[in-house]
């Protein structure tokens, strides 16, 4: 995934069909020159659809779609002919997707499987012709009625990146090389804060030909539940993970307030991400004789923890194993 073409948040203003006018018309023939009403009903007006598709991993496609409309329902006319419907506009989304009404906040529905389609918008419906209105005190009705209007709307598209694994820990963390040297992926790397910019995703090979999805979520700071640093932006793609690996480097000042530090700013963003599995990854762990280890594991949380390297590739498959272990874990 490139990284200047990820875009998980755009906002567009969506307006559906309108409905299409009743006709008011009357049957008329040289054996029956005043024949009853046979007007036809409008047509519906298009709706603004989502639909899933797997093969789309950003919203780039829609950065620039600022305005969606969809097509008006055509008129109904004699001999009961009903409008043709508006066409519908079909918005293609990953999975993951989620709509919020930009006014509101209210969530309308989240995009999870290829070919799910919502319909965001609905268009206005048709009009009744006026066949529809005959009645015994009235057999020459010569109202139909109007095509519903149609909705103009802003919604807001949120992705939440669908992932087996989430990689959560302080920026300049490690998070970014363990995921290029775990996967094929490419992250920007560099000795300094802040260097992911947006979620990479890669795929991790296990044996006999299986593998996973893991993710490096930007670095979270104290506070990015109130939207410090990259903050609310990024941490709602950890909601989709189904395990959270926590990466603390082992030159860290205080390995335990770190990790304390990250799990209170998920609490405090979400406290249902609390009840995901969890495995604590010890990088840089080359800076770490046997006997740093061995005073470090008795002050570590009761989770299932590793020292790795991903300079020396220590501790690798013992992590790998322990990922897979939770995913399949009952």
């Amino acid at each position: 995934m490139s990284s200047p073409n990820f875009v998980d948040y755009v906002k567009i203003n969506c307006r559906s069909g309108s409905g299409g006018a009743g006709s008011s018309h009357f049957f008329r023939s040289r054996s029956n020159p005043r024949g009853g009403p046979d007007g036809g009903d409008g047509g519906r007006g298009g709706h603004i659809i989502l639909k899933g598709n797997q093969q789309l991993w950003t919203l780039l496609h829609l950065k620039y779609t600022k305005h969606v409309k969809a097509e008006h329902g055509g008129g109904g006319s004699g001999s009961l002919r009903t409008g043709a419907n508006g066409k519908d506009v079909i918005l293609e989304v990953p999975l993951g997707t989620v709509a919020k009404n930009a006014e509101t906040e209210e969530f309308q529905c989240e995009i999870t499987e290829h070919g799910q389609t919502h319909i965001l918008v609905s268009g206005g419906r048709g009009g009744l012709g006026n066949d529809h209105f005959k009645s015994p005190t009235n057999r020459a009705p010569r109202y139909a009625q109007p095509g519903e209007p149609g909705k103009e709307e802003w919604h807001i598209l949120e992705l939440k990146l669908l992932a087996d694994v989430g990689l959560v820990g302080f920026p300049n963390a490690g998070k970014s090389t363990l995921l290029s040297v775990l996967s094929a992926a490419k992250p920007e790397i560099a000795d300094y804060p802040f260097t992911t910019l947006t979620p990479n995703l890669g795929i991790v090979s296990y044996y006999d030909e299986k593998s996973f999805v893991m993710a490096d979520i930007p670095g979270i700071i104290e506070g990015a539940h109130e939207g410090k640093g990259l903050g609310l932006r990024f941490l709602r793609h950890i909601e989709r993970n189904s395990i959270l690996l926590f990466t603390v480097p082992a030159d860290s000042k205080d390995i335990i307030k770190e990790y304390s530090i990250l799990l209170n700013e998920l609490d405090k963003y979400n406290p249902e991400l609390l009840d995901k599995a969890r495995v604590l990854a010890i990088t840089k762990s080359d800076l770490l004789d046997d006997e740093l280890k061995n005073e470090l594991e008795k002050e570590l949380p009761d989770l299932p923890f590793v020292f790795i390297s991903s300079f020396s590739m220590s501790g690798m498959n013992k992590l790998k194993d322990m990922i897979w272990y939770e995913l399949n874990a009952s």
